[in-house]
């Protein structure tokens, strides 16, 4: 990652268009997104030493798309709060993912989960039953094209776990392009098929609500090409998303 791509700055937030392939933060070899963002502050504005950046949401390294950093304490507190759902705004987060197999346009569905860790294997695996190590994961989505071959779903999180709508597309016999660990047969790009699209928040100070786009990247182009339209339909398809709530499907 040579370059950071800046979607929005301002003296409370950072928001940044994160590439496939690097991670958020917490990576014990190379750069992350993270310490390329604090570079970025430190080189910009002339500052010696550590630069504040709080890490309120995080992306999988293999997902691409829009992220939002704190550049003040005050700023990250109330974002936490919109994230964890603690506050009068709710972050909103909504994901384009290309997954394996057809799923009728226009369909929809909210799907709720009991995952759980499995350290052993390095991933995430879904209980039939609620158990004490198990969370539940809740997901809203709507199909917006589909051939005999893939399908290109909507995502919207309501709940935020840990490859959450990997794994629970996986587990429908959907996995997302790509993504071996959870079942895809073949490789996409530098990363995944998933793509953090959209975010809604609250600015923490201003108050007003702010949305914040990232188009999908080149390995996507191929597939967008087939859409009728050539690119993922912007309007109309928002009310087909199911509200919050939740069904097993």
């Amino acid at each position: 990652m040579s370059e950071l791509k800046v979607i929005h700055e301002d003296n409370h937030l950072l928001v940044v268009d994160k590439p496939a392939g690097i991670a958020t933060m917490g990576s014990e070899s190379g750069a992350t997104l993270h310490s390329i963002a604090c570079g970025y502050l430190r080189k910009k504005y002339n500052k010696p030493g550590k630069v504040y950046l709080g890490v309120v949401s995080r992306l999988d390294s293999m997902t691409s798309g829009v992220i939002v950093f704190a550049r003040t304490s005050k700023a990250a507190a109330r974002l936490n709060q919109q994230f964890a759902n603690t506050s009068t705004h709710s972050a909103s987060k909504t994901y384009l993912a290309l997954v394996t197999g057809e799923i009728t346009r226009n369909t929809s569905a909210t799907w709720t989960d009991y995952v759980y860790k499995d350290d052993a294997a390095h991933r995430m695996r879904i209980s039939q039953v609620d158990k004490p190590s198990c969370k539940k994961a809740c997901l809203s989505w709507v199909s917006l094209y589909t051939n005999s071959k893939w399908s290109l779903v909507a995502v919207r999180l309501r709940t935020g776990r840990k490859h959450q709508i990997r794994l629970q597309f996986s587990d429908r016999s959907h996995p997302i392009l790509g993504d071996r660990k959870y079942e895809a047969t073949s490789p996409f790009g530098q990363g995944i098929a998933l793509h953090s699209w959209r975010l809604s928040i609250e600015h923490p100070t201003k108050k007003e609500v702010m949305m914040f786009d990232s188009e999908p990247p080149l390995s996507w182009k191929r597939y967008l090409k087939e859409l009728p339209q050539g690119g993922v339909p912007e309007h109309g398809w928002e009310g087909l998303l199911p509200d919050s709530k939740e069904s097993k499907q």
